[in-house]
């Protein structure tokens, strides 16, 4: 028997949509947290694209990313943009915090490469993130800009989060492993716990 502590209801979906427009971009993004991993991307930034998707199907999470920006430019805007906007998503999403795991963390491995990531749905906004990319870009994509996209998530998302890539030679891989293993540490901490039903998970008695 599944138990009611596991599965939202449809009147406690952790569901939010989120559009964010500015003289530099416009967006907007709906996510599922109870999702099945869903995905419908479009930040006109392909590998962007590719590393969005992999937060969709290795979190659980059905993730809808449309954005038009100004990437005549490059691509600092959107990506970092869509980090804010995914951000607030997830700020909205996730509620009072009510029985969730609050804390979660992975390791992802792609051949050469290996990954770490800790994530604390704490309500503080922080980042440490280490990623000594072998190469500028992947496809387009300028690896700097991975910074921007964390940055501006933790900061709307109010969470804490660790990044670490402890091996990697191929840049596509050293990215590929930081976003799987950010989306498994997605996952279980914001899994349902049945033993803290209803709780905050602080001893503040709020997140």
């Amino acid at each position: 028997m599944t138990s009611s502590a596991l599965v939202p209801s449809a009147s406690l979906a952790r569901t939010a949509e989120v559009s964010r427009s500015t003289a530099e971009t416009r967006i907007h993004v709906r996510v599922n947290l109870d999702g099945s991993g869903e995905a419908r991307l479009n930040t006109g930034i392909g590998f962007f694209d590719h590393m969005l998707d992999q937060i969709a199907r290795h979190g659980l999470i059905d993730l809808e990313v449309r954005c038009d920006g100004d990437l005549h430019i490059d691509g600092h805007h959107t990506v970092e943009d869509v980090g804010i906007t995914l951000g607030q998503a997830f700020a909205r999403a996730v509620g009072d915090k009510k029985g969730l795991r609050r804390y979660g963390h992975a390791y992802v491995p792609l051949d050469e490469a290996l990954s770490r990531v800790v994530v604390d749905f704490s309500g503080r906004p922080g980042l440490h993130l280490h990623i000594p990319f072998t190469a500028a870009s992947i496809g387009g994509f300028d690896t700097q800009l991975t910074h921007e996209f964390f940055q501006g998530f933790v900061n709307h998302a109010g969470v804490t989060l660790h990044i670490d890539n402890l091996k990697g030679v191929n840049a596509h891989h050293q990215c590929e492993t930081v976003f799987k293993a950010f989306a498994r540490a997605l996952r279980a901490a914001l899994e349902l716990d049945p033993r803290s039903a209803g709780a905050i998970p602080s001893t503040k008695g709020s997140l």
